[in-house]
């Protein structure tokens, strides 16, 4: 018996086995806002965050850095989360 698969079947395979990767990896949308109370109308049910971009962290009203920095914005908690990014450990009061 010979064990061997095809060039076109493997490449199938292979293509498969790509495109599933790559759909799992795709990350939720993100909307950034100036103000928080923009934040809070775009998502009434959800916590409202500083995301910082640069760091790829967010803080949470209760942390020393919310609301500061120049490359971050105010986003939706669970957008965040989906985006990949995560909370800091840092500030908390």
């Amino acid at each position: 018996m010979n064990a061997r698969v095809p060039a076109a079947r493997c490449g199938l395979i292979m293509t498969l086995i790509v495109a599933c990767g790559v759909s799992g990896a795709l990350a939720d949308p993100l909307t950034p806002f100036r103000n928080e109370s923009q934040a809070q109308r775009h998502c009434p049910a959800d916590v409202v965050v500083w995301l910082d971009l640069g760091k790829g962290t967010y803080y949470t009203k209760r942390q020393r850095r919310y609301g500061r920095g120049y490359t971050a914005s105010f986003v939706c908690r669970e957008e965040a989360r989906g985006s990949g990014y995560r909370r800091s450990l840092l500030g908390v009061r």
